[in-house]
């Protein structure tokens, strides 16, 4: 009898640093294996921003792409409207968690049991989920099907929570009470790493009262329901092997971790919980720009700028004399507009040199021949397309695993600088100007940046190429997955 064909549902959990690595995944797995289905979940809350419904469709209709290979059928978190992230309250936050937890597994059962009745298609051969959903394993497990775990971090920091979760909490607890970052934390099997750039959620959100809590709770059941796998898990990195610090991938070897990225977006059906500004027309105005001579600035789809940051970020920008495109969240931008028309300059005088956007496809953005920097969060995806498309970074990295990000580019592949904060958090104007002049000014330092920027990409590409060690890592798991479920 042959092997059924593959048909993997991917799981995310409802944020756009998610979603975008997760439905990218996807695609690669269409493009890997030209015989497999997939289906695509997440929260219906997020459904409905990735796929706004007319009053005549059902939220939960098939939304069908890549020619019916691809379909997308949300499960139910428990709430009406999801959690919109915006709130202070850790109460709120802690309560939606749970309502994640409480719901997701039975929904996602009741959705692959659906699937497994559909006539014409066959039913879910593989699960993959990302890692704030510690329960679809189990899910899985309760039906017989095979799962992996798409690590949308670097292999790097899942070795820094494994060890972590299997006898090491205590040295860094005592290495973060001493409160100096400098110090260096020994994890078997990995270089010293300054304890200030281990994840937050392991020096800061390890405490009840912290908002953040419930996400530390949710890896240390991530890491236990990994270990209840059986023979071993499996792991799919969102990162390329030649990338990787030495050592990470061996530090979780009783799991069977396999590079599989970065994965990028494909063109032009990148899709997004966010609408770029196509009013701002900054592709238009990135065409009137020299080569390598913008700054590209976005802090990600979480972040918020106090009023203070933004007047330093934005000071710096126009006193380093560089034309500039920085992407500032609705509630920023309005804040920073209705300023400037109170002051009568229709917000002339605070952006002489650039402009500002709401939201931008970044992909396009980075590719683009006149951008020679990205002032960037640091959040692994935006870390990983600058990667890709050869762009040497300024970070200013914020929570998770952000600072571990910029150790790797500013200490490991030497593509950038990192900011220095104040006590406050603030990166200051003449900080920012500093590390701009690092990266795209005329000194040695700038010039290696770039050099190594353009050594970096051209390793990307061959490890996502059809016969790099991504593509082939991929292939394998594929394979694997259809022996297993034969």
């Amino acid at each position: 009898m042959p092997p059924p064909r593959p048909h993997f549902l991917v799981l995310t959990y409802p944020l756009q640093g998610h979603i975008a690595p997760a439905l990218r995944l996807a695609r690669r797995l269409l493009a890997v294996a030209p015989d497999a289905l997939v289906t695509f979940s997440t929260t219906e809350a997020a459904h409905r921003r990735l796929f706004p419904a007319t009053p005549e469709e059902e939220v939960h209709g098939p939304n069908a792409a890549a020619g019916g290979r691809l379909e997308f059928h949300p499960f139910s978190d428990g709430t009406d409207g999801g959690y919109g992230g915006g709130s202070d309250d850790a109460a709120e936050f802690s309560a939606y968690v749970a309502s994640f937890h409480a719901a997701g597994p039975r929904s996602v059962g009741e959705l692959l049991d659906a699937l497994a009745s559909r006539r014409g298609r066959p039913p879910v051969t593989c699960v993959v989920y990302t890692l704030m959903l510690p329960w679809a394993a189990g899910v899985a497990r309760a039906r017989d099907i095979p799962s992996a775990l798409f690590w949308i971090q670097p292999a790097v920091v899942l070795a820094v929570y494994h060890r972590y979760f299997h006898g090491h909490a205590g040295a860094v607890a005592e290495l973060s009470r001493r409160g100096d970052p400098s110090l260096a934390v020994e994890l078997p099997g990995l270089p010293p790493l300054p304890v200030g750039d281990l994840p937050t959620f392991l020096t800061e959100s390890t405490d009840p009262g912290h908002y953040f809590h419930p996400i530390f709770l949710t890896f240390r059941d991530l890491f236990d329901a990994l270990d209840r796998e059986t023979p071993k898990a499996t792991i799919l990195v969102n990162s390329c092997q030649e990338l990787e610090v030495l050592g990470a991938l061996a530090a979780v070897g009783q799991h069977d971790v396999l590079t599989v990225g970065p994965v990028l977006p494909t063109g032009d059906d990148e899709t997004s919980i966010f609408k770029p500004d196509d009013g701002a027309k900054y592709m238009e105005w990135l065409d009137t720009k020299p080569a390598s001579s913008v700054v590209y600035v976005s802090f990600g789809s979480l972040a918020t700028m106090g009023r203070e940051q933004l007047d330093e970020l934005l000071l710096g920008l126009e006193e380093s004399r560089r034309p500039y495109l920085l992407v500032v969240r609705k509630d920023n931008k309005q804040a920073m507009l209705a300023e400037a028309e109170a002051a009568d300059t229709m917000g002339a005088e605070r952006l002489k040199s650039g402009i500002a956007v709401e939201w931008c496809d970044q992909a396009r953005v980075l590719s683009h021949a006149a951008v020679g920097c990205f002032v960037t969060h640091c959040g692994w995806n935006s870390v990983a397309e600058s990667v890709a498309s050869g762009v040497p970074m300024v970070g200013v990295p914020k929570v998770s695993e952000q600072s571990m990000n910029a150790w790797l580019f500013e200490r490991q592949w030497r593509t950038g600088a990192r900011a220095r904060v104040d006590e406050g958090g603030v990166m200051r104007a003449a900080e920012l100007i500093r590390c701009l002049e690092e990266v795209m000014g005329d000194g040695p330092a700038a010039a290696e940046a770039r050099r190594m920027a353009e050594v970096w990409k051209r390793v990307v590409a061959e490890a996502m190429g059809s016969r790099g060690s991504s593509y082939c890592n991929l292939l394998a798991f594929v394979d694997g997955t259809t022996r297993s479920s034969s």
